[in-house]
């Protein structure tokens, strides 16, 4: 029994110092998008779900910079697909913003959540302007109407920021135009802020109304 006690002693003591020296350069190589070194690390032992200071995963860091490569690995490896950050983002909702559409892709396919709470990764990709992953999201099954906390839809979020192939892949697929901010304002308002005048005679067109006094809209 004190042979294999002081055999267990001898092979965490070995492996210790290997495990903290290697932190650094797994999410350095995560970060860089180094496929090879993140393999020969996670086979040497570190884990595939090791995250940085912040609470990002390896397959966030990848995601979020577009290292498309290195997060078709990472599914491979199994890792939590839908973890969270201090932020609350996930590798998914980091991927729309940054309009990495593989990787958006990829993640979509090995079955990161779509319809998560808050913003969603379909609201991150309109309020960005990315039509394109926009679409991936709507086919794979995204809410189009999932409203934030303050009661941000991806059509409010695109309205408010001037995208206007955004929003007509939304109201293509017959979004809410009238869901409300906390505030009260509508798609319809924030385009209207935001002097976006195309957006907000499209919003018009399909039904959308101001949630403010008529006197505000027309000002």
């Amino acid at each position: 029994m004190k042979k294999l006690f002081s055999l267990a002693v001898l092979a965490l003591s070995l492996s210790a110092p290997v495990s903290s020296a290697t932190y650094d350069d797994l999410i350095n190589a995560a970060r860089m998008g180094d496929s090879r070194e993140v393999a020969a690390l996670i086979g040497k032992g570190a884990s595939a779900d090791t995250t940085d200071i912040e609470g990002n995963t390896l397959l966030m860091l990848a995601a979020r910079d577009g290292h498309d490569q290195l997060v078709d690995l990472l599914i491979s490896q199994r890792v939590k697909l839908n973890a969270r950050n201090s932020a609350g983002d996930t590798a998914l909702r980091l991927a729309a913003f940054r309009g990495h559409l593989k990787s958006v892709e990829l993640l979509v396919t090995a079955g990161a959540a779509l319809n998560n709470p808050g913003w969603t990764p379909l609201a991150y990709a309109a309020f960005a302007g990315h039509a394109e992953i926009v679409r991936v999201l709507i086919k794979a099954g995204a809410d189009i109407n999932a409203a934030s906390e303050n009661g941000t839809t991806p059509l409010i979020a695109a309205a408010r920021n001037g995208h206007m192939s955004v929003v007509e892949l939304l109201l293509a697929q017959r979004a809410d135009t009238n869901r409300k901010l906390e505030s009260g304002e509508t798609a319809l308002d924030m385009a209207l802020k935001n002097q976006n005048t195309d957006i907000a005679d499209r919003l018009r067109k399909a039904g959308g109304k101001s949630g403010r006094s008529v006197s505000i809209e027309v000002r």
